[in-house]
């Protein structure tokens, strides 16, 4: 594929802008996003540090929520994010964060979920940095997603990010690795970070 990616909302307003649909049709080999119909390359494939850290997020959501409505996905998996009421096809925004969680139920079907989770977890890396720090930053603040997770594994920081009055992000709490964090959503559970980043060392490519 030759599309161009592209840093800014302001030059993909002067480009074709793609949709859901278009997605559909490439290729199931290629990973993409699309943030406000530009599309950004996903490779190259995660490291094994981030794959780690990922991993046992995910155990711990998924553990406390066995058997609750609430649900725990690892990417790839689509979201869309719809701007009003328009069909899927026309739909301009998907991502793939690396953890969502999801607890309405009828987000959810078989190509993924349609609207905006509760919590959203990305890890950093060099290539998404930029893409997680700003662009899906004011997305995710703009659809109303709750909660917004930031992992840093080389600096091993984790940043939190809730939505408060008026629907915008505040400050965001800060934790390091000997830190347990409360997840904002769920009063009783308790992400242990010495579990998370345990071990990981300090890759720069992930």
């Amino acid at each position: 594929m030759d599309f161009e990616v592209r840093e800014t909302h302001e030059e993909a307003a002067t480009k074709e802008s793609h949709t859901y649909g278009d997605y559909l049709k490439w290729p199931d080999e290629e990973r993409w996003e699309l943030i406000k119909g530009v599309p950004y390359d996903m490779s190259p494939a995660p490291s094994r540090t981030h794959q780690k850290i990922s991993g046992e997020l995910f155990r711990q959501l998924a553990n406390y929520l066995t058997g609750k409505t609430c649900e725990v996905y690892a990417a790839p998996f689509d979201v869309r994010l719809p701007d009003q009421d328009e069909q899927d096809e026309e739909i301009i925004t998907v991502v793939q964060p690396d953890l969502v969680v999801i607890c309405d139920q009828k987000k959810l079907d078989e190509r993924g979920c349609k609207g905006a989770p509760d919590l959203i977890v990305e890890i950093l890396s060099p290539y998404t940095a930029g893409k997680d720090l700003k662009n899906k930053f004011d997305l995710y603040e703009e659809k109303g997603v709750q909660e917004y997770w930031l992992v840093d594994p080389t600096n091993q920081i984790v940043q939190v990010f809730t939505i408060e009055e008026g629907g915008t992000y505040g400050r965001p709490a800060i934790y390091d690795p000997t830190d347990q964090v409360k997840v904002g959503i769920f009063p009783d559970l308790v992400i242990d970070l010495p579990a998370v980043f345990g071990e990981t060392g300090v890759d720069a490519s992930v």
